[in-house]
């Protein structure tokens, strides 16, 4: 008398899909890893004798009375443009922004937009509390 099964279990693993699951995972590895760029590294930079890069530093004050300083000398709201774009040109720079605590925020903004216009960028200086 024959007592074979039928069905016989085969005690072999089928590896075919786990590696295709090791190739996903090593294919996305090596993509993530190449965005990855070590940024804290410290470098000697070399330095150039035509250098282009000039922050300007310029000063913009309104007192109390509302008058225009531009580098601690007087010039009007109206000729504030024209003066400063006289004093930075084409460069981009920095002005930093001396305001009185009472005067209203709207003389500021008109100043910062001139300052913006002519590409410097806008520091307000506040003291600390």
């Amino acid at each position: 008398m024959d007592l074979k099964s039928k069905h016989k279990v085969e005690s072999a693993f089928n590896m075919a899909s786990m590696t295709d699951i090791v190739f996903l995972l090593l294919i996305f590895f090596m993509l993530t890893a190449s965005f990855v760029t070590p940024s804290g590294l410290p470098v000697n930079l070399p330095s150039a004798a035509g250098s282009s890069i000039v922050m300007q530093k310029n000063t913009i004050s309104i007192t109390a009375d509302l008058r225009y300083y531009l580098n601690d000398r007087e010039v009007s709201l109206n000729t504030l443009e024209r003066e400063l774009s006289a004093l930075v040109g084409t460069e981009e720079g920095s002005v930093s922004l001396h305001v009185d605590g009472s005067v209203d925020t709207e003389y500021s903004m008109r100043v910062a937009g001139i300052a913006a216009k002519l590409k410097q960028k806008t520091t307000f200086v506040v003291k600390p509390n």
